[in-house]
This record gives structure tokens, C-alpha cells and sequence, in this order.
């Protein structure tokens, strides 16, 4: 049973990064790293029939009691009930995306649509959350790990590597990531994905080394109703590298009229 949160009106971590356009509501959730530039092709496209929302999760403002996925769904309720958004599409990357589907399990019926990117709550490989990095490392150091999340190195932005740099630096942030790692790799979705009926996107790198395209397929054989787009020359972060296609597929998702629920899957890799 997930935890409850003390209520506070209005709740203390109800705050938007990005709040616009008008229409059926889309959230987007970032992982670790969110980064705001990140989602900016696929918000500037949304936004002219959507209403689009980046909601801040608190990744780093949490006591260490509240440090875990659950919580982060918590946090997601609040923010999505105090805001009386409802019927919403959740489009999540990496924790973001395991944060979707617990959201999903728990409050489904003010869920429409679920997009899934590099998500975690199966398998995730990265060398920043591990027991074996040494955050002693440099910059150089760090910028060749960032730079294997991307199969297009020359698109790896370079606020992001900082922001990571200093994450990685810094010793209450460092001992957070490891503690949501823990808690992302011991909160496993696999108990619950068969149990969530609404039709649920999976958008993959075919290169992502951190979520290998094997996870995607392990994910769309566990879902009920979901389907798989892989991207080629592409790793983690396909809205970054491929931001056209992304949003193509995202949209085409979004618009589509979902037929009467079945247990038909399609699997599909782009040209």
C-alpha cells in the first residue's frame, strides 16, 4: 500500500514548469535528469490541442523518509488532484515513466492514455546510480557516461552534463539518486502491468543502452493493451535525438479513437 501523504492546502510540492495550451490534459514527467529543453519540441506541438503540463517532482527536495517511488506517486496524486485535472494522458521517461504506471494502477479511471520512454520499474543500467561509480571522477568522466545515453553524441546538450556533473558532486544528491534507485529496482512493475486496460504507448531507442529495446518488448509482452514504436540511431532520450518522430508518434497516439478493448499487440520500428 502506498503512502499517504499529510495534507497541505495548497500541497507543498504543487508546482508547474511548464502549464499551456488548452484541451485534453497531457503531463509529462521526467526522470532523475529532467530536463526542461528536453520535452520543448514535443510541448511547442502538443500545446495547440493539449493542454500540456510539466509538473516539478521534488527529487531532490525530499527528506530522506520520502525518498522512493511511492512517495513521487503521492506527490503526482496531490498535484493532479488539488489542480482537478482529470482524464489525464501520462507521458513518462525513465522514473517518470514508472511513476506513470503506479499512478495508473492506483487512480486508473482518471487515466486516458499512457506513453512510456526509456521507462524504469523493469531493468535500468545506469552507471550514476550504481555502487560502482566513483564520484570522484571528472567532468570528462561523466560527459563520456552522459554520452552513452545517446547513440548522436554530438546532440548530448551540455546543461545536462553539467547538471549531472554537479548531482553526481554533491553528497545529499548523490545519496538521494542511490536511494531512488534502491527504491525504483525493489518497487518492480511487473506485478501490476497486466492489470492496467488503458491503451499505453511505448516509444524506444533502438541503441538505448541504459532501457535495452529488450525491456520495451519485456514491457509490451506484460501490458494488456500497449504497442512498441522503436526509433533507429537513437538511444535513452528518442525526444531529444528524434524529436519530429517522437512527437509524430505521440501525437498519432493522442488523436487516434482506441477500439474496443482486446488483447491484440502490434509491434512496429520505424523506416
Amino acid at each position: 500500500m502506498l503512502l499517504k501523504m499529510k495534507r497541505v492546502n495548497p500541497p507543498i510540492y504543487n508546482q508547474y514548469y511548464i502549464n499551456t495550451g488548452d484541451g485534453p490534459t497531457v503531463i509529462l514527467l521526467h526522470g532523475l535528469f529532467g530536463n526542461l529543453n528536453m520535452w520543448l519540441p514535443l510541448v511547442n506541438t502538443l500545446k495547440k490541442e493539449h493542454r500540456v503540463i510539466i509538473p516539478r517532482l521534488p527529487i531532490f527536495d525530499l527528506p530522506v523518509e520520502h525518498t522512493n517511488i511511492k512517495y513521487l506517486v503521492q506527490v503526482l496524486h496531490e498535484f493532479i488532484e488539488w489542480n482537478k485535472l482529470t482524464n489525464v494522458t501520462l507521458v513518462g521517461h525513465a522514473i517518470g515513466g514508472q511513476v506513470a504506471l503506479w499512478y495508473a494502477h492506483l487512480y486508473g479511471s482518471n487515466v486516458r492514455k499512457i506513453v512510456l520512454s526509456g521507462s524504469a520499474g523493469l531493468f535500468e543500467n545506469s552507471p550514476f546510480i550504481s555502487e560502482e561509480y566513483n564520484p570522484e571522477r571528472d567532468y570528462n568522466y561523466v560527459h563520456e557516461k552522459v554520452k552513452d545515453a545517446f547513440y548522436q553524441a554530438d546532440l548530448v546538450p551540455d546543461q545536462l552534463i553539467e547538471e549531472i556533473y554537479q548531482a553526481v558532486q554533491s553528497i545529499p544528491k548523490r545519496l538521494t539518486l542511490g536511494t531512488l534507485a534502491r527504491s525504483s529496482k525493489s518497487l518492480s512493475v511487473s506485478p501490476i502491468l497486466a492489470r492496467l486496460i488503458q491503451p499505453v504507448l511505448l516509444i524506444w531507442g533502438l541503441q538505448d543502452k541504459i532501457t535495452p529495446p529488450e525491456v520495451a518488448l519485456h514491457f509490451h509482452d506484460l501490458l494488456f493493451n500497449a504497442e512498441v514504436k522503436f526509433i533507429d540511431n537513437c538511444g535513452h532520450l528518442p525526444m531529444v535525438e528524434h524529436p519530429e518522430k517522437f512527437t509524430e508518434y505521440v501525437l498519432q497516439f493522442l488523436n487516434r479513437v482506441e477500439p474496443v478493448k482486446s488483447n491484440l499487440k502490434s509491434t512496429s520500428s520505424d523506416d
